[in-house]
């Protein structure tokens, strides 16, 4: 058994993750040249300083052996290392016996001369090494003089202050190239992936609008080979479900027609039956008002199955004609009182007597009536039709005192043959789904729109609401 492998909240967008990548990318190569410059940098302006800090060292060391005697007094060392000093800019230390002699006692002096180094130069070994001297670094070099005339070690720190500016200077001169970088690669991912997508965005679009009903919906072959595939495969897929639903429609339309006239021939029958019903009994007078009853569901399916036929082929058009809505909406409801005995509310706003819209009388009607015979049927009886204006736009709701629609049905109760949980508490005439696919179909063939929602004011019932465009007076009622 395979288990379902979990899915993520939340997925960036291909090409984000392509931009993303980009990025990474060009940060790590930048980052990673970067760091390879430095240390290339620090390596030869490290190299550079020992080879000037030893041959300065040398020179310093051979002047200091030359002038140094067994009568040279404090004065006379300290003269020695002054005049080192300010020749070549470093810090001399000499000491003599017990005696320490800094060209700067602050900076280098014998509490600052690594241990290590001078338990190497006590030996009798010139060495030298990098150490902290005072808040910077410095190389640190040392050689014995022995005597006669007298034995001495000499010291001298050449700092490296200037080298770690260099570096500093330069790893934020690096730092600015690897962003910079980074963002342009960035740039470049977001461009690339944009011209790689772009099919893609193609089909998605193309997918979008066969998804809405253009089922002629065709992609151009593009130059490129692969691409060229995906687009034949999508273009077949297409024709395929253009023709499936032609075929599928055609067919409801054969059934349909084929089916009016034996509707006809029980429908003529059920009325000679109903001629004789005094010679039947009361048996066979339910048998009847339950087949007259079967009957009329039946043909009402069918003229639904007929009008949703002719939007799947194309052939729905809209008969439009100025409608004044008030004396419309009341006349719809008039018709439906003759067949039922519901009573319906109506309440129009204030100003709406002359508003005018252009409508096919024949689908408004049925959408009146549909959405009046849910409510009565499903709304324990209790209707109300409310009739505003907003906006350049006509509002129609109809409003019930039923259950209501709870919020996960309210887009799917638009769609053919679904009825709801509530269908089965609805009683034995529980419709077949198309109604309200119907009120939907011909509200959008008006260029308006429909939905479900919460009946104001109250925590029962459901409110339909029908907007529709408002015709202007001047162009449409013009003499």
């Amino acid at each position: 058994m395979r288990l379902p492998r979990p899915r993520l909240s939340y997925r960036r967008g291909l090409r984000t993750r392509i931009t993303f990548a980009f990025a990474i990318g060009g940060l790590l190569l930048a980052s990673t040249i970067s760091f390879a410059t430095l240390a290339l940098a620090r390596q030869n302006l490290l190299n550079e300083r020992d080879e000037t800090a030893f041959s300065v060292f040398a020179n310093n060391g051979r002047r200091v052996r030359n002038e140094l005697t067994s009568e040279t007094d404090d004065e006379g060392r300290r003269a020695i290392v002054e005049r080192l000093r300010q020749t070549s800019g470093t810090f001399p230390l000499l000491r003599v016996g017990d005696e320490w002699t800094s060209a700067d006692p602050l900076v280098f002096n014998q509490q600052t001369v690594p241990a290590s180094l001078l338990e190497l130069v006590e030996s009798g070994t010139p060495a030298k090494m990098r150490a902290a001297i005072g808040d910077s670094t410095a190389i640190v070099s040392a050689v014995p003089i022995p005597g006669p005339p007298t034995d001495a070690i000499y010291f001298e720190a050449a700092p490296l202050d200037d080298i770690e500016e260099t570096l500093d200077t330069l790893a934020f001169i690096l730092f600015g190239v690897a962003a910079v970088a980074t963002m342009f690669a960035a740039a470049f991912g977001w461009w690339a992936a944009g011209r790689l997508l772009n099919p893609l965005f193609k089909v998605r679009t193309a997918a979008e609008s066969l998804a809405a009903g253009a089922l002629d919906t065709r992609l151009t072959p593009p130059e490129d080979a692969d691409l060229a595939s995906l687009t034949a495969s999508f273009n077949e897929m297409a024709r395929a479900l253009e023709e499936r639903i032609a075929r599928d429609a055609r067919f409801a339309s054969e059934v349909s027609h084929e089916l009016r006239s034996p509707l006809m021939t029980l429908t003529a029958s059920v009325e000679v039956l109903y001629n004789m019903a005094d010679e039947l009994g009361e048996r066979g007078r339910t048998a009847l008002d339950l087949l007259s009853d079967d009957i009329s569901r039946f043909r009402r399916l069918v003229e639904d199955l007929l009008e949703i036929n002719r939007y799947d082929v194309g052939t729905a058009d809209l008969q439009a004609e100025e409608v004044h809505i008030v004396e419309f909406v009341q006349h719809a409801i008039f018709q439906f009182g003759l067949d039922s005995t519901a009573v319906v509310d109506f309440e129009a706003a204030a100003g709406m007597a002359s508003t005018v819209i252009l409508a096919d009388k024949r689908r408004l009607g049925r959408v009146v009536s549909n959405l009046v015979e849910n409510a009565s049927k499903y709304g324990d009886g209790e209707v109300r039709v409310v009739l505003d204006r907003h906006d350049g736009l006509v509002r129609l709701g109809v409003e019930d005192n039923g259950p209501g629609v709870v919020p996960e049905e309210r887009q799917l109760i638009f769609d053919r043959f679904h009825r709801g949980r509530a269908g089965g508490r609805r009683g034995r005439d529980s419709g077949s789904g198309l109604g309200l696919a119907l009120v939907a179909e011909h509200v959008g063939l008006h260029g308006g729109r429909v939905w479900v929602e919460p009946r104001p004011g109250s925590t029962r019932g459901a409110r339909f609401v029908v907007e529709l465009p408002v015709t202007e007076p001047e162009r449409t009622l013009a003499p």
